[in-house]
């Protein structure tokens, strides 16, 4: 008998089964059902061979290229599945599938008496033979002489659906659970209920999927109009589904955008809820020279901003709208200057980035200056806010390996956990949050989290940073990140620079020649130099350039 680990993806697959077995029996039809009975009474080797096929890509195998040390018999392990009708060997076959399944060589001797080249690149030779091969056939109808095992497998739709469910998205595979057995990703444990799980209804299931499809045939350019009715007829009850109808709406408007169709981009946008809808249609209602629809919309925005980026984008854009309308300019209240200084430095012998000459040249031993660019303030915070980040709410952990809640760019995500964060940042009043953040680095080393970069960080960088940052600082810069965490956790200075000694920091964003300041990061050096938080922005440009 082999050993088990040999078997590590079936029993992780097992593992999910019965998971989904055990918290989403009341969402399974009998054809589910039905695929679980049968897949548990399987022969072992027929459960690897349906998973290995399961884990590749499909939906065509060819048995010579099933080739695992722990499943000898790949033809005796496939006829099980055959029975079930799990792998079908006589399912039509395209052309395109059969040139995705075959080489060049292999292709070449089937089709031997057709007018095709033999020496013609494979892409040529397939479209060469379109016209003379229009439809789909069984494999055997391509390749009568061939013996090998050659089979489509058929139960792919269902297992997506059941991966859907157990991980709440289609972007993470079976190989979450591999990497988490090797240590490779570590996550942290949330108690999970039934209010817990991401489908509460088969509904929602049929939902995600019709969302999912609707995403991928936008991007095949499938009918705007079309789509539209698909995306509204997927209008659901769940929130966080409606969130991605929402973000499916805005892809549609943008793609309108693209296509410059105005028209329809703000029909769509006039549905959509997703952050950014807003100032998207008061940006096509000026394309269409719709000034005062613009106006108005720009107008209720600025009086209820969504976001600081919507605020600051509005406001970019009202000058234009004012002009369209035939109004005076307004008075525009100035924004606060921001320190600034140039530096002309050699260029360096081998090439590399200008952040990193930049802190070569201001770094001094009792000065030191550290690239953290976004790492450390999101670290400091998510180190301090842990329990607030993973507080097992309805709706935010769906299964074991989730990196962090599934609503953390919701609006509402602070609003749910306010009080957990409020106790959290509590202890900035005293002097408990230095040792709370230096014992969490410690005990949650590695665990994943959407805040903390342990790889930027250190021990010595952290002791720095709560040496010299003072606490009224950092309550400042978690109190912003908290009203937009979307928004907010990127857009900090590149480099910080500390002086031990004197317990004080200054963070440093570098721009190179021809660099400008981005809008993220405008808004979060605004935010310092109003209240007071020491930062500047360094121009560096080469002094081979001024040469």
């Amino acid at each position: 008998m082999l050993p088990p680990h040999r078997y590590y993806y079936l029993h992780n697959f097992q593992r999910a089964l019965a998971w989904i077995s055990d918290r989403y029996a009341d969402l399974l039809d009998a054809g589910d059902r039905q695929f679980l009975e049968d897949f548990a009474a399987l022969p072992q080797a027929s459960q690897a061979l349906m998973v290995r096929m399961l884990m590749r890509r499909g939906p065509w195998f060819r048995a010579s290229r099933l080739v695992y040390d722990e499943i000898p018999g790949i033809e005796d392990a496939a006829a099980p599945l055959q029975a079930l009708g799990w792998l079908d060997a006589s399912a039509p076959m395209t052309l395109d599938e059969l040139f995705g399944l075959l080489t060049k060589p292999e292709l070449a001797r089937i089709f031997a008496n057709s007018a095709v080249k033999a020496a013609a690149r494979k892409a040529d030779m397939r479209e060469a033979l379109r016209a003379e091969f229009p439809d789909a056939r069984p494999y055997g109808g391509w390749h009568p002489d061939c013996a090998e095992g050659v089979w489509r497998v058929t139960v792919t739709e269902r297992c997506e659906r059941l991966r859907l469910m157990f991980f709440g998205n289609l972007h993470q595979d079976w190989s979450e659970f591999v990497l988490a057995d090797l240590g490779v990703f570590q996550y942290e444990t949330v108690p999970f209920d039934t209010a817990s799980r991401a489908f509460q209804t088969r509904a929602d299931v049929d939902c995600y999927l019709a969302l999912h499809a609707c995403r991928q045939a936008l991007d095949e350019g499938a009918d705007i109009d079309v789509l539209l009715r698909a995306a509204q007829d997927c209008a659901s009850g769940n929130a966080w589904l409606e969130k991605r109808r929402a973000k499916v709406l805005l892809r549609i408007g943008q793609a309108c955008e693209r296509a410059q169709d105005w028209e329809a981009a703000q029909r769509v946008y006039a549905c959509c809820a997703y952050p950014g809808a807003r100032h998207r249609r008061i940006r096509v209602y000026e394309r269409m020279q719709r000034f005062q629809d613009a106006m108005a919309l720009a107008l209720q925005a600025g009086d209820a901003p969504e976001s600081e980026e919507e605020s600051q984008r509005v406001a970019r854009m009202m000058p234009r709208l004012r002009r369209g309308l035939g109004q005076g300019a307004a008075v525009r209240t100035a924004a606060p200057a921001l320190p600034r200084t140039d530096l002309a430095l050699a260029r360096p012998a081998r090439p590399s980035a200008v952040e990193y000459v930049t802190r070569d040249h201001l770094h001094h031993d009792d000065a030191p200056v550290h690239y953290v660019e976004n790492a450390l303030i999101n670290s400091l915070f998510g180190l301090l806010c842990w329990p607030a980040v993973f507080e097992p709410l309805p709706g935010a952990f769906f299964h074991p390996f989730q990196r962090g809640p599934a609503d953390l760019d919701a609006p509402d995500f602070h609003a749910r956990r306010q009080a957990q964060f409020a106790e959290c940042l509590a202890q900035l009043d005293t002097s408990a949050y230095r040792d709370v953040i230096l014992q969490r680095y410690a005990d949650k080393s590695n665990v994943q989290s959407p805040f903390v970069f342990w790889g930027a960080l250190s021990e010595p960088l952290l002791t720095q940073a709560l040496d010299c940052v003072p606490a009224a600082h950092l309550k400042l810069f978690f109190t912003r990140l908290l009203r937009d965490v979307k928004g907010n956790r990127t857009g900090f200075p590149d480099l910080v620079r500390f002086w031990p000694a004197e317990r004080r920091y200054e963070l440093i964003e570098v721009k190179g020649p021809g660099d400008k300041l981005q809008d993220n990061q405008m808004r979060w050096l605004q935010y310092c130099v109003s209240h007071g938080m020491p930062v500047r922005v360094c121009h560096v440009s080469w002094l081979e350039d001024a040469a």
